[in-house]
């Protein structure tokens, strides 16, 4: 094998690591069978990766041009130049080939330059004398029956400008989902390297800082360990995701420095796995969905195989409780906040006191202050006294009522403090909003 082969084989591996051998033959085929004509996947020198041949095969033309191998290469140079041009562009680019059939190219972009899928084998209007002598004297030197090649010319599928273009753009559809196939692994390719450098970093500082006495330094990573464990469930518990990120992190470190087979080391994250979800039920979320959450994650941890893996998928793990614990504390947040709303809406005739209304949906006086007032824009006690002012306004507007009866009856204790109130909320004092109401 030639180094030119070589770089080709190797280029297309590349290419089937990131998309999958039978992802791009399906989406070549499927654009071949529903447009009738051939496409083939080619690296930016002209060389064909990938052919459609079981699907779609070459027009007779193209086979004649092809069976001389100065044919063939000369091919190769037409697509090679149209590589170029699409890359150039990155956009479909429609192009004549050496024998002057029309032909149009998408460029597949990545990391490095893949090449393009080729795609056409057709002529724009109707091959008159001219063109049949244009092609005798393009295929001049080539060990082939010139008499055929213009009789196969001549049967050659004639498209439209239109047509011609919406192929093109359909051909670029086909080469972005490529792309984007494609950059989802590099993506995660990158996020696993990123992930490995900071681990390995951290495993050559240990390895660097390493002393005589290797079992006393164990137990007492050991005993980091354990102490990261508590800190990683205190972090889940509270809510922390970056601390908690940040210590996941750190023993995954311990697990990579102690132990190298997969099965090891599954056995340690399954672990880590089970002090979370245990976090998650203490920070307040539902035992059920977290077990099921745990049953889920046992299933995929199965199927890993690879120690880096491994360690993306933990990341992941940890975020998706991390995620679902928010959630539903928000949820619960909000419930908490209307029971608080409800029994200030019930109990406003009453001396109420934040304790008071933290006693009453289970909450500390602090933690109900700060969601309600996160939730609703007021505190407990402006939210107390707006209900307070709504009543009164209700009550104002009865003749029965004066207003010291109304200030009494609505919770406020001083008459006077309640005209300051109202007046602030309202911008009359009580008395002047009863003259109006009646």
């Amino acid at each position: 094998m030639n180094q030119g082969d070589f770089n080709q084989e190797k280029r297309l591996q590349w290419l089937e690591q990131l998309v999958g051998r039978n992802l791009l033959d399906k989406m070549l085929c499927s654009f071949s069978k529903s447009t009738g004509l051939k496409a083939i996947l080619v690296d930016n020198k002209g060389n064909t990766l990938i052919s459609t041949d079981h699907a779609i095969n070459d027009c007779k033309f193209c086979e004649m041009i092809r069976s001389d191998s100065n044919g063939a290469k000369k091919c190769q140079r037409s697509y090679a130049r149209a590589c170029t041009e699409a890359a150039k562009y990155g956009e479909p680019y429609i192009f004549r080939c050496h024998a002057g059939l029309i032909m149009w190219a998408a460029p597949i972009l990545l990391d490095q330059y893949v090449g393009s899928i080729i795609c056409g084998q057709v002529l724009m209007w109707e091959p008159e004398d001219y063109f049949l002598e244009e092609i005798e004297e393009m295929v001049k030197g080539l060990n082939i029956d010139v008499s055929a090649v213009k009789w196969s010319a001549a049967q050659l599928e004639i498209m439209s400008s239109d047509k011609v273009q919406a192929a093109a753009d359909l051909l670029f559809v086909v080469a972005n989902q490529i792309m984007q196939s494609g950059m989802t692994v590099l993506e995660q390719r990158r996020e696993i390297m990123a992930q490995q450098a900071r681990l390995a970093e951290e495993i050559q500082a240990r390895k660097r800082a390493e002393i005589a006495m290797y079992k006393i330094e164990s137990r007492t990573i050991s005993s980091h360990s354990l102490d990261k464990e508590q800190e990683l469930k205190s972090a889940v518990r509270n809510g922390e995701k970056l601390a908690a990120e940040q210590l996941l992190e750190k023993l995954l470190v311990d697990i990579l420095a102690k132990n190298s087979h997969i099965d090891t080391l599954k056995t340690r994250v399954m672990e880590l796995v089970v002090i979370i979800s245990r976090a998650a039920v203490d920070g307040g979320a539902d035992l059920t969905e977290v077990l099921q959450l745990n049953s889920m994650f046992y299933q995929e941890l199965l199927e890993i195989t690879l120690p880096d893996e491994l360690c993306l998928w933990s990341g992941t793990m940890l975020e998706t409780f991390m995620n679902y614990l928010d959630t539903n504390k928000n949820q619960k947040n909000q419930q908490a906040i209307q029971k608080a709303a409800e029994y200030i809406r019930n109990n406003y005739r009453n001396k109420l006191t934040i304790d008071e209304i933290a006693q009453a949906v289970y909450l500390s006086p602090c933690y109900v202050s700060r969601i309600f007032k996160q939730g609703l824009g007021c505190t407990l006690m402006e939210y107390l006294t707006q209900v307070r002012v709504e009543q009164a306004k209700i009550m104002l507007k009865n003749p029965k009522y004066n207003v010291m009866q109304v200030a009494e009856e609505s919770g406020f204790e001083d008459p006077g403090y309640f005209t300051r109130v109202f007046k602030k909320l309202e911008g009359v004092t009580p008395s002047r909003f009863k003259q109006y109401a009646l």
